[in-house]
């Protein structure tokens, strides 16, 4: 048999790639700066116009470049699709209502204005064609929804209400990408424009497709995820949440409509299910790799060679494009009644292009309705004022940050995400008879909380009951940020699996050394490891059975009630001091601990059922 030789040139993009995300993401961190610049830099410096035009006199610099940027964009345009998804996992159909006057009052403002503003620019000052200019107009109109959300979250400003108005005008662009490029094909068709006719058959596709997948969503989305999630495999749940996010992308893609589209609706489906928080941990790699190749590629994309060769006017027209823009964003939210601050920041954020325009540019060019040479003139300065957006993302936060409006803030508070809201809260982790009779108790003396549980069966059960409920495995430091742990009042861990307990325990001592943690113990040993792993209490049950039956037959013989609680607090309080370790007792303890639970970790990957255990357990 013939040996198959290993054609390495086929995965030298995907190595490149790999080695500079390894590179860029720790050290742009070292240096407090966005890895959004970094990757775009690094695409810039590695793609066709940067050391790739090098390569072509020193092969070995062909090892460490990209030269297919067509062929790694079409993978990369996915980083864009899994965005919009977690972005419509933040929100809900509730939410996204309330935002309506942004979305479709300011938002189509924007699109409007810096279409038909950018358009005469282009008429009367550069002299292209009407139509075209047009078409010009509304690529340069769009903003960069890749990039100015990472940036938002990175800064936390995209639960503020800069970042809400920003993401309200990306969204509508979003709509707006599917009449554009309809508008190029128009135009193809005939320079003189299209008929209403046209227009609506042309529509008419996408629209039924979008109101298929609703529909078809909310009556299998949850089902699915409740079977795949009864199975306890990880694998199977990852493939399962792989196949929500592109299936529907590509089910909109081929209606006609935006791939990010499609991700955004399957997001603000399953907003509403049990299931979010496990999704959010499960998608999160995925995107963070995806959306770093689409930086890359939106770096390798710009001609160096041509900003180098000329820079000054290069640099005027991306400084111009973007002040034109901000200052039109900038006078149209304060028509919306937006505070100044609020207004600058958001204008700031939208004033560079977007990754839209790239496709919308390309298929006009390739349509033949724009010539060529304005066409990539365009691009380059699209490309060149993405590489600002960091820069004004800081400025504008300076801007804001100096003095949050106290009104702003509770004008918004129904838009904060859960993991705001969660303040005050109590987090139970294990919804089993002893976390359900914790809850029962937590609500009677009204004290809000949120539940964590990993068996569905009773996650199904109590969210019928109207119980604000996760399915998950919170032994992962993500989900336990994902369920807002970080803003909770107190941690209450029923959970009977004891190497389970104790690294949910001391995790969350980790993530907040000053949370009230309370945890379930099997025994006086079990509530040691607890105590040493950072538990403000530790509850061994065989220890508290035999004080409640002390208790009741202390009452049943005739000694007053009131010495009766009294002893049992202060016996409480005796095994209290004996059980908590201290010095090096707790450290070899929590050692010990330590490698027991990666053993059991191991045990269960093998066996393909991780977390079964705890969720039978749960029951008890």
């Amino acid at each position: 048999m013939g040996e198959n030789p290993l054609h390495l040139e086929s995965y030298r993009e995907a190595l490149v790639f790999l080695a500079t995300a390894g590179v860029v993401v720790p050290l742009f961190h070292r240096l407090r700066i966005s890895p959004v610049l970094g990757f775009l830099l690094a695409g810039a410096a590695l793609g066709p116009h940067g050391l790739g035009r090098l390569a072509e006199d020193h092969d070995w610099l062909r090892s460490f470049t990209i030269a297919d940027v067509q062929g790694v964009s079409q993978l990369a345009e996915f980083g864009l699709v899994f965005l919009l998804f977690m972005i419509g996992l933040e929100l809900s159909w509730e939410r996204l209502s309330r935002l309506r006057r942004l979305v479709f009052g300011l938002g189509l403002a924007q699109v409007a204005a810096c279409t038909t503003v950018l358009a005469l620019v282009g008429r009367y000052w550069f002299g292209v064609e009407a139509a075209p200019s047009i078409l010009m107009g509304a690529a340069l109109a769009m903003s960069s929804t890749a990039v100015v959300l990472p940036v938002l979250s990175e800064g936390r400003r995209i639960n503020k209400s800069p970042g809400r108005v920003a993401f309200s005008v990306l969204l509508l662009q979003d709509l707006m990408v599917a009449p554009a490029l309809f508008f190029v094909s128009a135009l193809a068709q005939a320079q003189n424009g299209f008929n209403a006719l046209q227009a609506v058959s042309a529509f008419l596709p996408g629209f039924a497709a979008l109101a298929g997948l609703i529909v078809v969503g909310r009556l299998l989305l949850r089902p699915l995820f409740r079977l795949v999630a009864s199975a306890q495999l990880t694998e199977l749940f990852v493939a399962a949440c792989l196949l929500v996010v592109v299936g529907e992308a590509l089910v909109t893609a081929a209606a006609g409509l935006s791939m990010g589209l499609g991700a955004f609706i399957a997001g603000l489906l399953l907003a509403e299910t049990e299931f979010r928080r496990e999704i959010e941990v499960t998608i999160e790699p995925f995107k963070g790799l995806l959306l770093g190749l689409f930086f890359v590629s939106v770096g390798a994309g710009l001609d160096v060679g041509a900003v180098v060769a000329d820079p000054a006017p290069t640099f005027i027209h991306a400084l111009g494009y973007i002040a034109v823009k901000a200052a039109i964003i900038f006078a149209l939210a304060l028509l919306f009644r937006l505070d100044w601050r609020t207004s600058a920041e958001a204008a700031l954020l939208l004033a560079p292009g977007g990754e839209f325009a790239f496709a919308l540019l390309t298929s006009a060019m390739l349509a033949g309705v724009l010539p060529g040479h304005f066409g990539d003139d365009a691009m380059v300065v699209v490309t060149l004022s993405i590489f600002f957006i960091p820069a004004l993302g800081r400025l504008g936060a300076r801007l804001s940050q100096r003095a949050e409006r106290a009104y702003d803030e509770a004008q918004y508070t129904h838009l904060k995400p859960e993991s705001a809201v969660a303040e005050g809260r109590v987090m139970i982790v294990g919804y089993g008879r002893i976390g359900s009779l914790v809850g029962d108790m937590l609500s009677r003396h009204d004290v809000p909380f949120v539940a964590v549980e990993s068996l569905v069966s009773i996650v199904t059960e109590e969210r019928a009951k109207g119980v604000e409920i996760y399915w998950g495995n919170a032994t992962r430091r993500e989900f336990l940020l994902r369920c807002g742990l970080e803003h909770a009042r107190a941690l209450v861990v029923t959970i009977e699996n004891a190497p389970a307990a104790e690294e949910i325990v001391r995790l969350a001592h980790e993530i907040r050394g000053d949370l009230v943690i309370v945890a379930r113990a099997r025994d006086a040993r079990h509530a040691t490891a607890l105590y040493s792993l950072g538990a403000s209490d530790a509850i061994p049950e065989t220890i508290e059975a035999s004080l409640q039956l002390a208790e009741t037959v202390l009452v049943d013989v005739g000694v007053p009630m009131g010495y009766v609680i009294a002893s049992i607090h202060e016996k409480r309080d005796e095994f209290r001091k004996i059980l908590q370790p201290t010095g090096q007792e707790a450290r070899a303890r929590y050692i010990e601990r330590r490698k027991e639970f990666k053993r059991e970790q191991a045990r269960r990957r093998i066996a393909g059922r991780p977390g079964k255990e705890a969720g039978e357990e749960a029951k008890s």
